[in-house]
């Protein structure tokens, strides 16, 4: 809870820190890797860097965070708190971590803000700092416990690299010691650690496509101008070995008997393919609705997958949208103004930012309340900075 002392500066003080956040975090990340070098080896995004999404990101959460403080007295912003403390989780970050970040994030502060901060400002907005990283900490210390090992990164050795679709590729990964393995819940992801050929190690977050539990499968799309992908593909053969995190994400299947809407664009279409398996492999009697948005019909990645498990199921129904015409499927983009959505559906979303805000938006429209609409973001997540 935000002090009685500090809420009038940081309600008075948000609109100037607001403002100048996205200017304030490129300057503190150039102090940080300055200070740490290290942190850009197995941690950090490079690609993210270059493109000012993780500098928007945390800009964004820090925002969205003071913002809640000061309009919600007495409560956090649970759901970005967990999203954010799943993502941490799965890149192993650590409690002396945030001490860093706050060194070299308000000397950032200090030096955007020369000019009008004043010690009062500085404790407030410390305060703001603290309260996240508190709870973030308390977060992740509670994910890391709910493992099935006490280790950050394990060895997966990949047993089948399968092309799905076109300029897509799902790994098959086999345990290669004797690590207990955490179960995954469907619609989860992993962060895969690789070297790129100059020796700097990356990580990207890909959803598990296939069966949860203790298998391991994910299927990623090929971005020719990316560093992670193109190596994974060219590069990593079977019988490689793989570093990979245990499984995160708390975009999993909700219990209940509802109507479940599973709605993807593109290779959005992962962690509900997942999901889809799941209730396939359950023999379900829930109404499943799978929307996809593809631009052709040979670039859907798990086509097959996903068809089948849709026949598997009596209440699954299937409805394909594609740029190019194809029978069967819709022209164009997806648009639920086009679907009968279920009563009392849970909306299951994944693809590109702007597809998920206008299927949200058409979701809220139809009448789906917020709290049963989930999303899963690839890469930060910049929809609360947007």
């Amino acid at each position: 809870m935000l002090s009685d002392k500090s809420r009038p500066v940081i309600e008075a003080t948000l609109p100037l820190v607001g403002s100048r956040i996205g200017d304030i975090t490129p300057k503190f990340y150039a102090r940080l890797f300055a200070a740490h070098p290290e942190l850009l080896d197995g941690l950090f995004s490079r690609s993210n860097q270059r493109n000012g999404s993780q500098q928007q990101a945390l800009a964004g959460s820090i925002a969205a965070f003071a913002t809640h403080l000061v309009n919600n007295p007495g409560t956090l912003p649970e759901t970005v708190l967990s999203r954010i403390a799943h993502r941490h989780a799965s890149l192993g970050i650590t409690e002396p971590q945030y001490k860093v970040v706050y060194e070299h994030l308000f000397a950032a502060i200090a030096e955007d803000l020369a000019e009008v901060i004043t010690p009062e400002i500085a404790e407030a907005w410390t305060e703001v700092y603290w309260l996240m990283a508190d709870a973030l900490i308390k977060l992740e210390k509670g994910l890391y416990a709910a493992q099935a090992n006490g280790k950050m990164w394990s060895p997966w050795r990949v047993a089948a690299k399968t092309p799905a679709g076109v300029g897509s590729m799902t790994f098959t990964l086999e345990p290669a010691d004797d690590t207990p393995i955490t179960e995954a819940l469907p619609g989860q992801y992993v962060s895969v650690k690789v070297q790129l050929p100059d020796g700097l190690r990356q990580v990207r977050q890909y959803s598990l496509s296939g069966e949860a539990g203790t298998s391991r499968s994910f299927t990623t799309k090929k971005d020719d101008g990316g560093e992670v992908s193109p190596v994974l593909h060219n590069d990593v053969q079977v019988g490689d070995i793989l570093e990979i995190s245990n499984p995160y994400g708390e975009i999993t299947l909700k219990e209940g008997d509802g109507p479940v809407v599973l709605a993807s664009a593109g290779i959005g279409c992962t962690p509900t393919a997942s999901i889809l398996r799941s209730l396939a492999e359950s023999g379900t009697d829930r109404q499943v609705l799978v929307l996809h948005a593809e631009s052709t019909l040979d670039s859907w990645a798990l086509r097959g997958q996903m068809t089948d498990d849709v026949e598997r199921l009596d209440g699954a129904e299937l409805q394909l949208w594609l740029e190019q015409p194809a029978e069967g499927a819709k022209e164009g983009f997806m648009s639920l103004r086009e679907v009968d959505l279920p009563a009392d559906a849970s909306l299951y979303l994944c693809g590109p930012l702007p597809f998920m805000k206008n299927i949200r938006n058409e979701a809220i429209n139809a009448g789906i309340p917020a709290t049963r609409i989930h999303y899963e973001v690839f890469g930060p997540d910049i929809w609360q900075a947007s």
